[in-house]
């Protein structure tokens, strides 16, 4: 079973906190000050990775789901 990363633009107030816990799935816009999702859906053994990166976020702007 995959997993699928899904960032709420809406809610997210740039804190970078995603791109701290996940660098090589987040980044932020320089000129929106908000995170980008550089992989929707990454491999299994990334899953960590990502999950840190959903608990990291203050603006629970993050969710991770099963594909």
């Amino acid at each position: 079973m995959g997993m699928k990363l899904v960032l709420d633009l809406d809610a997210c107030q740039g804190y970078a906190n995603c791109l701290i816990e996940s660098p090589g799935l987040f980044d932020l816009d320089d000129r929106t000050d908000k995170a980008v999702l550089l992989d929707e859906t990454p491999a299994e053994d990334r899953r960590a990775e990502a999950e840190a990166a959903v608990r990291g976020c203050p603006a629970r702007a993050i969710s991770l789901e099963s594909s």
